[in-house]
């Protein structure tokens, strides 16, 4: 008797390896339901590309996966939380330059500029945003102390310590780099414009070419008539006015002086001086006032309205069964001009915030650093002193911080001096 002669009975007779090939072939040949899968997946990207883009000329993200978790959200978000506009990706603080005060920022806009600082101080209008002196003296600060580190080394040994050869690399960074700007004029919506601010509309172009082609190979409208209805819901969301009313809720024509930093151990810090032109930065960093900037209610039944339309389109998206690959190219095509608008770096002004570039002041040393900034900018440098030198201080370092207090006390009594004798 053959070892597996008494369980051969329980194979049943219809037993088929090849339906597994089979069923994976017929899906590859024709996705099905696949696409109404992932219209509810990937919502995040959906509205970074439109924090970005709020309050542009062309506000509009490309239809793509994830619409209808994005449209259900931003109803939760409407009438839970009072608000459209995320909250910023970026974590940094802004600083008082007067008060010291520190602010944990809430701001988009803020928050993607400290991020894409290294970006646009290169390459901001007529490419005068101070990035090659900022390199440079940058460059010069980290050689300084990589020199100062190999003269210890060697002043070491020379007094008896045991030689250690492993060579002293040159540091990553040094001390605390500051750049100061001055504010040029402001205002609530992109200062500059490009061919790109309409790639979203040229995306949809394009969707829509794709999906027309079954219609006009076949006759099948289906994919088409998808398409065009979630462009026109995406294009519709980008529209709404509460987008810009919370992407700047924030005072203009300011005179305050503010540093924006990533906090203590980050290599910038990023003053701007108001000069009674710039946008305030630090009511921007607090984000909108709940009475303020809170969404209308029409906003809430628009987007709740928006929200039962998506749904209904991801109904009728997952009965289609024909055609699906270019279903999915749509999708496909609008999902990376999200990710695109999403993740690109921008300069100050495609925020509403002009700069124009003073001057960069670096020592190997933070405190050197505070010390030089204060001199030419009073109390501005003590403001910073909390932030990135929260340890103790030497005498001599109190005593030179108590001297700068007097100095910035008297400029003020000399700038109030008239005021109060009136």
């Amino acid at each position: 008797m053959a070892p597996f002669d008494g369980v051969l009975h329980l194979i049943p007779r219809d037993f088929n390896s090849s339906t597994a090939p089979e069923q994976f072939s017929a899906q590859w040949a024709m996705p099905g339901d696949v696409f109404s899968i992932l219209l509810i997946v990937g919502g995040g990207v959906i509205g970074r590309a439109l924090a970005q883009l709020a309050g542009s000329r062309f506000p509009f993200v490309a239809f793509s996966f994830g619409w209808v978790a994005y449209a259900v959200s931003t109803v939760l978000a409407a009438l839970g939380e009072n608000k459209l506009m995320p909250g910023s990706d970026y974590q940094c603080k802004v600083i008082n330059g007067e008060s010291g005060y520190v602010r944990d920022n809430t701001s988009w806009i803020i928050g993607r500029i400290v991020r894409d600082f290294p970006f646009w101080m290169r390459r901001g209008s007529n490419r005068a945003m101070g990035g090659a002196k900022i390199q440079t003296r940058l460059n010069q600060v980290i050689n300084e102390k990589w020199t100062l580190a190999k003269a210890k080394k060697e002043t070491k040994e020379k007094s008896g310590a045991v030689p250690d050869s492993t060579p002293i690399s040159r540091p990553i960074q040094a001390g605390l780099c500051v750049s100061v700007y001055e504010a040029a004029e402001a205002g609530k919506k992109p200062l500059n414009h490009g061919l790109l601010d309409c790639l979203g509309v040229v995306t949809a172009i394009v969707q829509l070419s794709v999906a027309a082609a079954p219609w006009i190979k076949s006759g099948d409208w289906s994919v088409f008539l998808v398409t065009a209805v979630g462009t026109t819901l995406a294009f519709l969301t980008g529209l709404l006015p509460q987008w810009a009313q919370e992407k700047w809720a924030c005072r203009e024509k300011t005179t305050k002086t503010v540093i924006l930093t990533r906090g203590n151990g980050s290599q910038h810090a990023i003053v701007i001086i108001g000069c009674g032109r710039g946008l305030d930065l630090e009511d921007l960093a607090a984000g909108p006032r709940d009475h303020a900037s809170a969404p209308a209610p029409w906003t809430r039944a628009f987007t709740s309205g928006l929200a039962l339309v998506w749904i209904l389109l991801l109904i009728a998206a997952a009965g289609i069964k024909e055609n699906t690959w270019f279903l999915l190219g749509v999708g496909g095509l609008g999902m990376l001009e999200n990710l695109y608008e999403a993740g690109k770096n921008r300069l100050p002004e495609s925020f509403g915030v002009s700069l124009v570039f003073k001057e960069v002041i670096a020592e190997p040393k933070v405190m050197a650093t505070l010390f030089a900034v204060e001199e030419k900018y009073p109390r501005v440098g003590r403001s910073m002193l909390g932030t990135f030198f929260p340890g103790r201080m030497r005498d001599e370092e109190v005593r030179m911080w108590d001297e700068y207090e007097i100095k910035a006390e008297k400029i003020e009594d000399a700038k109030n001096g008239p005021e109060d004798s009136s």
